[in-house]
């Protein structure tokens, strides 16, 4: 996706929209499921910044010595954006939603900068520097996605801080077999020691009692995350408490989802059929928590 860098014909902000819709139906169905329910200027607004973050993520996915250079290049079309200058259609929908919000450049910043340390750090040895990643690519976007939903009292924040982690951990549960294709372990060195589980093990996809509690510790620090974000949704503003709520139903589901079969995490990566998503729509209606 992140080839087309830049935008061989003028794109007036409608198209640009559209173009950002359809990356975040097509890579973010997970989110976009809570997306649909927003007001409409929220919801482009949303579009636009998703886009953005998806673009820098696939580049440093990227194989090759010229991804940190790409990641300059996207960052300056970043700077552009906030000076009203874009040339991107990610980055034209993303200067208009800045008339209507005003969303920290900080994060889109700290975004980029966890994607920089995707290409130079493959492994963590303690949860603690898991957690300050979790920051850089996750409450980055948790303090956007405030700055558009809007919200009560700073408190906020640090809710919002909670259920990006308990989002981001579930990511990093759900592809431990995943992100092996590429050579990256998320799993504290620290933890995979705690459980007797050795890298090579992991790398294998060794399927044994170790692995297990390994992979359900994984998933119950998570569930955690996600009971502590609870009180996000009375924060909010009224309109972006219901597709908040869908968006981190339908994360626990995929933990409940690794509970039942643990050994998913490291065989394939795990996702909810269209059916699925419906359930979880309809269950945080009849009971409105994450979990």
């Amino acid at each position: 996706m992140a080839d087309g860098m830049n935008v061989d014909r003028p794109m007036n902000v409608d198209e640009a929209y559209a173009f950002c819709r359809a990356i975040a139906h097509k890579h973010g169905a997970n989110f976009s499921v809570g997306f649909r329910f927003l007001p409409a200027v929220k919801r482009r607004a949303v579009y636009a910044a998703y886009a953005y973050c998806r673009f820098a993520d696939d580049i440093a996915d990227e194989p090759g010595e010229h991804v940190l250079e790409r990641l300059d290049a996207w960052q300056r079309e970043l700077d552009a954006a906030y000076e009203g200058t874009p040339s991107h259609a990610v980055t034209i929908a993303l200067a208009d939603a800045l008339r209507h919000f005003a969303i920290p450049k900080r994060a889109f910043i700290a975004l980029i900068d966890g994607c920089r340390q995707d290409f130079v750090k493959t492994r963590y040895e303690t949860f603690d520097e898991l957690l300050a990643y979790c920051d850089l690519v996750a409450t980055s976007i948790s303090d956007i996605s405030l700055a558009i939903f809007g919200y009560r009292t700073d408190a906020a924040l640090r809710y919002g801080r909670n259920l990006a982690t308990a989002l981001q951990l579930t990511n990093v549960t759900r592809d431990i077999g995943d992100d092996l294709t590429r050579d990256r372990i998320y799993i504290p060195a620290t933890e995979l020691r705690a459980f007797g589980v050795s890298e090579r093990e992991l790398v294998e996809r060794t399927e044994n009692e170790r692995m297990r509690r390994l992979i359900e510790f994984q998933i119950d620090r998570a569930e955690r995350y996600f009971r502590d974000a609870e009180p996000l949704l009375r924060e909010l503003a009224f309109d972006a408490r219901f597709p908040t709520l869908l968006m981190g139903g339908v994360y626990a589901t995929v933990l409940a989802k690794l509970r039942k079969d643990p050994f998913a995490a490291i065989r394939e990566r795990l996702s909810l059929s269209p059916l699925q998503k419906l359930r979880v729509v309809g269950a945080r209606v009849l009971r409105p928590h994450f979990l």
